[in-house]
């Protein structure tokens, strides 16, 4: 295992986070009913602007406008996925990056299916816990709904193999966080064991990559440096929780206040060879 250059990465968190707050990159926000008001936040705390929308009649419209896409399969219904389908369509032809959220994958018949006919649109990147990182690489493992059975090291060769596959980047989160493009794999060691108890933690992330990929050239570079906002502005935002309930709020202040010195002082990173 060799170690990264913690500075460079910080660095470069720095200067994006930094064009993304400048650029306010509009963000079409295909999520799922649940933490559809939670999302939004997380976009606008880390200097996104939202549209979050779902109607099949003007999907095509917003996409043509979004500078980034996220897809997040939580509450899929056959409108919705339409809608889905539509944008993604668009944000490939003009060469807008887009994330999918592949909730709960390999959990019914109907989800499972919707999901993959995505993947093979070919996201940018696939934000997932092992075990609907594994799904994906149909291995047949799968989670507790929306939950993971696996720890993320067991979905290191399903995640690297689906990056190959597809030409996406992979980021898995869990106790510790992984991203590969199928060659070069980062883990993260940041968070706080409480986000995975706070509903919509996920949902969130993936709607804050697609911040940054909306303003950073290069996909791996972009989910690192986004997972590494979301997870230390979770340690800081932990620090002073009384459980999930304060958590969440204490998140969006974090993801808003959040500076350079805070991700140098703080980021854990270690990369796996090959």
């Amino acid at each position: 295992m060799n170690a990264p250059n913690v500075n460079a990465i910080a660095a470069r968190h720095a200067g994006i986070a930094a064009t993304l707050k400048h650029a306010a990159p509009l963000i079409h926000n295909i999520t799922n009913l649940v933490v559809q008001n939670d999302a939004a936040d997380a976009i606008a705390a880390v200097g996104g602007v939202q549209m979050t929308l779902h109607a099949p009649a003007e999907a095509a419209e917003i996409a043509n406008l979004a500078d980034a896409l996220t897809v997040n399969v939580g509450t899929p219904d056959p409108a919705w996925l339409d809608a889905a389908d539509t944008a993604v369509r668009i944000v490939a032809r003009r060469g807008r990056p887009w994330v999918l959220d592949p909730v709960a994958v390999g959990f019914s018949d109907y989800r499972t299916e919707a999901i993959h006919k995505l993947l093979a649109q070919g996201p940018t990147v696939i934000k997932s816990n092992a075990s609907e990182t594994l799904a994906l690489a149909r291995t047949g493992a799968t989670g507790r709904a929306g939950d993971s059975r696996h720890a993320v090291d067991d979905a290191i060769d399903a995640a690297r193999r689906i990056a190959r596959q597809y030409g996406c980047v992979v980021a898995v989160t869990g106790e510790s966080d992984l991203v590969t493009d199928g060659a070069r794999a980062v883990r993260l060691h940041n968070g706080d064991p409480m986000m995975g108890r706070m509903i919509g933690s996920g949902c969130m992330l993936s709607s804050v990559l697609a911040c940054f990929l909306a303003v950073a050239d290069d996909p791996l570079e972009a989910a690192l440096v986004g997972l590494a906002h979301f997870a230390v502005a979770g340690e800081i935002a932990a620090a002073t929780a009384g459980g999930p309930g304060t958590l969440k709020p204490l998140l969006i202040d974090a993801l808003y206040n959040l500076d350079a010195a805070d991700v140098s002082a703080r980021l854990q990173v270690s990369e796996l060879t090959p």
